[in-house]
C-alpha cells in the first residue's frame, strides 16, 4: 500500500491535516532549493517530535574515513558526506511565554502544507492552541532565491485569535548541527566566530578536514497589521560541546535575538528572515562576513514582496522551456512537474563545479555528489531543456576529474593511463565503501563515453571530443583493454568479476551489459581516434603525445572489441544477463509472495544472490542505450523475458522499462511504468522517502514521456520521433532544444504538432516521414 496523503494538484504538492506520521516524509517531498543551497521542509518553529533536519550547500562535504568490517586493498579511504549545514531558517516562538511546538500543543487544526512549484515557494497555516489555552493562526512562506543563490527569505507571521498576547520571535542561525549519517560520530564542523551586530547576526565555521568555510548569516524586520514596526533585539545564546574523547570543550555556535511585542486579538505580528550562506567555493575566506552582509544590503533593500516576484519571474522561465502540459491525467500532470521542479533545484547549470546528487538537496543518503546516473539519465535532460553549455558543464565535471580516475584504476592495479571513473565522488576520487560496487560495478565507466556520444548527435557540438572528450575516450578504452582477459578456451575476451546495472548480483562473468558496452567503446574509440586524426589533426598530435598514443594501441582495441565475448542462448534465443543466468530458479515476479516485497527488506542477501530477480534494467539497459543496434522484435523477445523477472526496487528501473513497453506499443504497461516512476516519491513506492527524494531517476521520468510516448530519437543527426499517448491523456506537449532550436510537440488523441517560433526551418522525422517544420 503506498502513501496517498498528497492531495491531486496540478502545480503544487499539498498536504491537509495535521498527521505527525507525514512530518518526515513531507519534510522531503517539499523540500526547496537553487542549485547552490537546498533546504528540507522542516519547520522554522522548534519541532519536539521525529523530524530529519537537513539543510545543504552544494559541493560542501566531508570525508568519513571508510568503516567495514574486512579491510580489502584498494578500498576508499573514505566516504564523502553530504554534510548537515548550519541551521539558517530557525525561528523559535513564544506566546505569553509559551512555546510553540506542534508536538506538544494541545491541538492543531487546518493544518495546509503547499509546495508550489510554478512560483517556487513552500507555504504552511494551521491554527493551533497551546497548553496555556491561547488560540493562535500561523502562516509562513519561504523560498530560496532562483537569481541571488545564497539568499533564502522566510516570511513568518503568528496571529493570536481568542485573547491579546505578547508574541515574541527568535530568530537565529547555528551551526551545532548533526548528520543523521555519520560512520564515526565525527566532528564535522567547527565554529570559530561568532558575531552579532544590531539586527544582524554571522556565525564562522568551517568543515573539517576539507576546510571549506561558511558564513552562515541573518537579519530580521517585523510588521503588526501591516504596519512596519521597529523592535530592539535581545541577544540569546546557546551553547554546545563539540570535540572528541576526553577534551570536550564549550563552544558558541548559535547567534539569536529575542523581539517581543504585545499583539491584539486578530492582529497579525509577522517577521521576514533573510538569511542563507556564502562559503569559501565562491568567496575569499577572509571576506565572508563583507559578503554575507552586502547581500543582506540588498537583500532587505528589496523586501519580501519584491524578491517573491523575481522568484515568480525567474521560475516562469524555467517552466517556459522544461514544462510538460498533460491534460486529462491530474496525477500524472503533477507526478512529472514535481520530477522537473525537483530536477531544476538541484542543479541549474551555472557551476561547473558542482553535479547531480542522487538526493539533491533532500537527504544525506548515499553520499557524494555523482554517481553515473548523471551521464546515463539526468544530461539528456538538461541537453534538451537547457542548453548546450550546461550539458557540457557536466562532460566538463567529467574531464576536469580526469586524473583522478587514473589515480582510481592505477590503485586497482591498472597501468598506461587507463581510467576507471569513480561510482561515487565529490572531487574524482572514489569515495564508495562497498567492494561490489567499488571493485566491480565497472559498467559506469562505459556511461562516460555514453554521454559525450550522446551529447554530440544531440547538440552538434563537434568540439568538445577534439578539445577534451576524446581524452576521456582513450582512457576508458585503456580500462577496458585490460580489464578485459582473452579466454583460451573461448577464444574470446571475457570480463570476470563484475556488477552489472542488476545490483542483485554481484562478482558475476561476462555481465551482456558490462561486456557490450565495453566493446562499443573500444570501437567508438578506434572511431572517433581515427576520425580526430584525420579532421582535427593538431589536436590529435597534442593529444597523443600528452598520453602516449600509438597507431599499435589503437589497432589492439578493435582486436578486444571484435572477439569480445557475448552471452548467448541459442534455445531461447536471448543474450543471457550473465553466465550462470539459466541455473537459477526461474519464478516470475509474478509468483512471489505480496508478504515478501520489496525483497530487499524481507529477504537475506544470500537469497537474493541466488534469485533470478532483477533490481533494474541490466540487459534491457543495454536494449535502450543502443536501441537501433536491435530489432523489434529482438526487443520484445528480451523485454518478455527479463521483464518478468525484475522487482523494480530501484528507483532507476520504471523509466527504462516504461521507454521500451512504449517503443513495443504497450502502452497500457508503459503508463503503468510511468505512474510509478513520475509519482516514486510522491507515492514513496519504496518506503524510503523520509530519507530523501530520488533526483536522478526524475530525469529518467522525464525520458519516460519524451523518448517513450513521444518516440523521440536522434538517427543520423535528425530527430524522430513515434508518437503515442496514454488512454487516460487527452493531450500532452513538450519542448526541446535541439541543436540551438527550440521545437514544441504537442500530441492528441488524434494527431501530433511540430511548430518552431523562430530560425531556419527544421527537418525531422515523425513515423518514418519526413517533415520540414517552419517558422
Amino acid at each position: 500500500m503506498h502513501q496517498e496523503y498528497i492531495r491531486e494538484d496540478l502545480w503544487s504538492i499539498v498536504e491537509e491535516g495535521w498527521n505527525p506520521e507525514h512530518v518526515k516524509s513531507s519534510e522531503s517531498l517539499m523540500s526547496i532549493g537553487n542549485g547552490a543551497m537546498g533546504q528540507r521542509a522542516n519547520f522554522e518553529e522548534h519541532y519536539s517530535g521525529p523530524s530529519f533536519q537537513g539543510s545543504y550547500i552544494g559541493g560542501v562535504y566531508y570525508p568519513d574515513k571508510t568503516r567495514v568490517g574486512w579491510w580489502k586493498n584498494g578500498y576508499p579511504e573514505y566516504f564523502a558526506k553530504v554534510l548537515n549545514a548550519p541551521n539558517w531558517i530557525g525561528i523559535k516562538v513564544r506566546v505569553d511565554g509559551e512555546k510553540l511546538d506542534l508536538h506538544t500543543v494541545k491541538t492543531v487544526k487546518h493544518f495546509r502544507r503547499e509546495l508550489n512549484m510554478k512560483e517556487g515557494w513552500l507555504g504552511r497555516s494551521f491554527t493551533a492552541v497551546l497548553k496555556n489555552g491561547i488560540e493562535i493562526a500561523v502562516q509562513s512562506k519561504r523560498f530560496v532565491s532562483m537569481k541571488r543563490d545564497e539568499l533564502g527569505v522566510i516570511q513568518y507571521t503568528v496571529t493570536p485569535l481568542n485573547q491579546e498576547a505578547n508574541i515574541q520571535y527568535e530568530p537565529f542561525v547555528d551551526s551545532g548541527i548533526t548528520n543523521e549519517d555519520s560512520n564515526w560520530d565525527d566532528q564535522f564542523w567547527n565554529t570559530y566566530k561568532v558575531v552579532q551586530e544590531g539586527d544582524r547576526a554571522y556565525v564562522l565555521s568551517h568543515t573539517m578536514k576539507t576546510e571549506f568555510h561558511v558564513c552562515t548569516y541573518m537579519e530580521s524586520q517585523f510588521a503588526v497589521g501591516g504596519e512596519r514596526i521597529r523592535l530592539s533585539p535581545k541577544r540569546t545564546e546557546k551553547t554546545s560541546y563539540q570535540g572528541a574523547g576526553e577534551r570536550k570543550h564549550e563552544t558558541q555556535t548559535y547567534a539569536g535575538f529575542a523581539y517581543e511585542t504585545p499583539v491584539k486579538a486578530n492582529e497579525p505580528f509577522t517577521i521576514t528572515k533573510y538569511a542563507g550562506y556564502v562559503s569559501s567555493l565562491n568567496h575569499a575566506k577572509g571576506n565572508l562576513q563583507n559578503a554575507a552582509a552586502a547581500i543582506l544590503d540588498k537583500a532587505i533593500t528589496q523586501g519580501f514582496t519584491p524578491l517573491l516576484k523575481e522568484q515568480q519571474k525567474a521560475w516562469e522561465a524555467i517552466w517556459a522551456m522544461s514544462d510538460i502540459t498533460i491534460e486529462g491525467d491530474v496525477k500524472a500532470q503533477q507526478g512529472i512537474r514535481f520530477n522537473i521542479f525537483q530536477l531544476n533545484q538541484t542543479y541549474s547549470g551555472k557551476d561547473a563545479r558542482l553535479n547531480i546528487g542522487p538526493k539533491g538537496f533532500t537527504g544525506e543518503k548515499y553520499g557524494g555528489s555523482t554517481y553515473w546516473d548523471t551521464e546515463a539519465y539526468c544530461i539528456p535532460f538538461y541537453m534538451a531543456t537547457k542548453n548546450q553549455e550546461v550539458a557540457r558543464n557536466l562532460l566538463t565535471y567529467r574531464y576536469k576529474q580526469l586524473d583522478k580516475a587514473i589515480e582510481n584504476a592505477e590503485k586497482l592495479g591498472f597501468k598506461d593511463g587507463a581510467a576507471l571513473f569513480p561510482m561515487v565522488t565529490m572531487n574524482g576520487e572514489e569515495c564508495h565503501n562497498e567492494w561490489e560496487i567499488t571493485f566491480e560495478e565497472i559498467h559506469r565507466n562505459g556511461a562516460m563515453v555514453y554521454a559525450i556520444h550522446n551529447y554530440e548527435r544531440f547538440t552538434g557540438d563537434t568540439t568538445y571530443i577534439p578539445e577534451m572528450g576524446l581524452e576521456v575516450i582513450i582512457a576508458v578504452a585503456r580500462f577496458w583493454q585490460q580489464r578485459a582477459t582473452f579466454s583460451s578456451q573461448k577464444k574470446q575476451y571475457v570480463i570476470l568479476g563484475v556488477t552489472g546495472p542488476n545490483e542483485y548480483e554481484n562478482n558475476i562473468n561476462n555481465n551482456w551489459f558490462t561486456n557490450y558496452l565495453a566493446k562499443w567503446c573500444l570501437e567508438y574509440a578506434f572511431a572517433k581516434a581515427q576520425l580526430i586524426q584525420q579532421k582535427h589533426p593538431e589536436d590529435f598530435d597534442r593529444i597523443a603525445a600528452k598520453i602516449k598514443l600509438t597507431t599499435t594501441e589503437i589497432s589492439q582495441w578493435t582486436e578486444v572489441a571484435d572477439a569480445m565475448y557475448l552471452p548467448y542462448d541459442e534455445t531461447l534465443e536471448v543474450y543471457l544477463q550473465q553466465d550462470g543466468f539459466l541455473d537459477k530458479e526461474l519464478i516470475s515476479v509474478s509468483d512471489l509472495p505480496q508478504s515478501e516485497r520489496p525483497i530487499n527488506q524481507k529477504w537475506s542477501w544470500d537469497r537474493i544472490l541466488r534469485s533470478p530477480y532483477i533490481k533494474q534494467a541490466d540487459t534491457l539497459q543495454g536494449f535502450y542505450f543502443f536501441e537501433k543496434h536491435f530489432s523489434k522484435e529482438e526487443l520484445e523477445k528480451h523485454y518478455d523475458f527479463y521483464e518478468p523477472f525484475t522487482v523494480h526496487e530501484s528507483s532507476l528501473s520504471p523509466c527504462v522499462h516504461a521507454i521500451l513497453a512504449a517503443r513495443l506499443g504497450r502502452m497500457e504497461q508503459a503508463y503503468a511504468f510511468y505512474l510509478r516512476t513520475s509519482r516514486l516519491d510522491l507515492d514513496d513506492y519504496n518506503k524510503e522517502v523520509e530519507e530523501g527524494l530520488h533526483i536522478t531517476s526524475m530525469a529518467g521520468t522525464w525520458m519516460s514521456v519524451i523518448e517513450g510516448f513521444g518516440g523521440m530519437h536522434v538517427r543520423d543527426g535528425v530527430l524522430h520521433f513515434k508518437p503515442q499517448i496514454p488512454d487516460t491523456w487527452d493531450l500532452y506537449s513538450f519542448k526541446v532544444n535541439f541543436k540551438g532550436q527550440v521545437l514544441t510537440v504537442a500530441v492528441s488523441k488524434e494527431d501530433a504538432a511540430f511548430s518552431i517560433e523562430k530560425g531556419a526551418a527544421l527537418e525531422i522525422v515523425v513515423d518514418e516521414k519526413e517533415l520540414i517544420v517552419q517558422v
